[in-house]
């Protein structure tokens, strides 16, 4: 939606369209990562207005960890990402949030080693505890970088970490690039999450772009993921877009909306 709206309008145009939730997104942008510092006043009136309008917001995209990572070499970026993920939950318990995506990236900016991800499960491990005093479960997008661009990958910190607040919320698109480059099966990837799926990001690809594809317009089987994701349980999927300047926007959204929810109303 154009971050020219207010979240009141934000909502409402979520609610004209059929969502049963909005997911807020705290991205490394100043403008993002700013909404960890509202005010108790601004939280309550935040939630005053999905009251009034009927829709919640109830996941959380951090995506702020990709310019200050769990794995980073520098001290101080990985205490700001410490600061950001205890803001992020505490943000998130005030809002009724119940599960927030965690970038899948030791690091971004810089090269991965031995010690970032050494750094990466360190931390990870610390921000998986302050979750669970909040009761706020964490889920991995699986992202496009090599470090964890499938489930199984992300499994392999769920399994190490061995907390049940810690899960992994795939990005259907990412992992359809993903098995593109390996030829694999993203079904067969999404089985290796079996019992630890919490939601799925419904999004556009095509091979070599993650972001910004229309929906039914790439190579993503929608039919196919939603069914292996209601299979393994899981009951929240969250279609992600960007606003990219057009004035058709809101259809946009309605579209993606109407067209999941055709799948999605198929299920049982």
């Amino acid at each position: 939606m154009p971050s020219a709206l207010n979240w009141e309008e934000k909502l409402q145009c979520a609610r004209d369209c059929g969502y049963d939730f909005v997911e807020i997104s705290i991205d490394e942008s100043d403008a993002r990562l700013a909404r960890l510092e509202w005010t108790a006043q601004e939280r309550a009136q935040l939630r005053e207005t999905m009251q009034k309008i009927g829709v919640p917001i109830r996941s959380m995209c951090l995506s702020g960890h990709r310019k200050y990572p769990f794995g980073a070499s520098d001290p101080a970026v990985r205490r700001r990402s410490l600061e950001i993920m205890e803001k992020a939950i505490q943000l998130s318990d005030d809002l009724g949030i119940r599960v927030i995506q965690l970038a899948g990236y030791d690091v971004y900016y810089e090269e991965g080693s031995e010690q970032t991800r050494k750094d990466f499960a360190d931390n990870l491990k610390k921000a998986v505890e302050m979750a669970a005093v909040h009761g706020v479960v964490l889920g991995f997008e699986t992202m496009e970088t090599e470090f964890m661009n499938t489930v199984a990958k992300s499994m392999k910190y769920v399994d190490l970490i061995d907390n049940p607040y810690l899960g992994v919320y795939p990005d259907v698109g990412n992992l359809t690039n993903a098995a593109k480059t390996y030829g694999t099966s993203v079904l067969d990837d999404l089985e290796t999450g079996r019992g630890h799926l919490v939601a799925i990001h419904l999004k556009e690809t095509v091979p070599g772009k993650f972001r910004e594809i229309p929906f039914l317009t790439g190579h993503v089987d929608f039919p196919a993921v939603i069914r292996k994701g209601w299979q393994l349980g899981v009951r929240r999927f969250v279609t992600e877009m960007w606003d990219t300047g057009k004035p058709e926007w809101k259809a946009d959204i309605c579209f993606a909306h109407d067209k999941m929810s055709e799948i999605l109303d198929t299920m049982e």
